[in-house]
This record gives C-alpha cells, structure tokens and sequence, in this order.
C-alpha cells in the first residue's frame, strides 16, 4: 500500500509544501518593503546630510503630494530627522521578520524532507505514520 502512494504526496506533505508556498510569498513581500525603506531612509539620511550644509536662511520647499510648499529650516530638520528615524525602526523591524520568516521556512523546509524521506524509505515510520494500530 505504501509503494502505491510514492507517486503523489501525503496530505501532510502536500500541506506542509503549501505552507512553505506561502511562506517564501511572504518572504519575497518583506524583502521588497525591506528594501524600499531602506533605499527611503537613504534618500532621507543624504537629504539631512545636506541640510547641514544648508545656511538656515535659505528658502526651502517641501512636496506635499503634487504641492511645493515653503518651509523653514527648523521644520525641515525636524521632519527628515522624525523621518529617518521611523524608517531605521522599520528597517530593524522588517530585517527582524525575514529573520523570522527564514527560520520558520528553513525548520518546515526539514520537516518535509523527514516526511518524505520517512515516507518512501522502508525503515520505521516517523512520527504521523501508522501507529501501533
């Protein structure tokens, strides 16, 4: 009866290869939003840097949407500053997820080669094989 099945997985296999489906979804979503706030906390960290050089007379704009709109330095500074450290938060977050991600994928990645190893092999079942029915 085993052998007959070697052709299609188990339902826990085929569950456990769907679960890691999703997870490497996931992890392709978290490595873009990783990546976008990294590259915005980079255009915010080089618009500081160059704020500094910047007399604090200077007239500046700033976009808000599809608007120019005048603002002062101290406004400025403030805000990119606000900015750039609500994007090193998230960046952190973000790095902290796919850390997360890859573990769960990796550990479920293992379970499902015991799984199927245990399956087509003829030595003892592993756990979730037939029991001491």
């Amino acid at each position: 009866m085993e052998l007959s099945m070697q052709g299609n997985l188990p339902p826990e296999a085929q569950e456990k290869l769907e679960e890691l489906q999703d997870l490497q979804e996931t992890a392709q979503k978290v490595a873009a939003q990783k990546q976008q706030a990294e590259s915005t906390l980079t255009e915010s960290e080089t618009a500081l840097d160059a704020l500094e050089d910047i007399d604090e007379d200077t007239v500046m704009y700033r976009e808000v949407g599809e608007l120019l709109v005048e603002t002062d330095y101290e406004t400025a500074h403030e805000d990119l500053t606000d900015k750039v450290d609500s994007l090193e938060v998230r960046v952190e977050q973000l790095k902290k997820q796919e850390e997360r991600v890859q573990e769960q994928f990796e550990s479920l990645q293992s379970e499902l080669q015991q799984m199927l190893q245990g399956g087509a092999g003829g030595g003892p079942m592993g756990p979730g094989g037939a029991g001491g029915a």
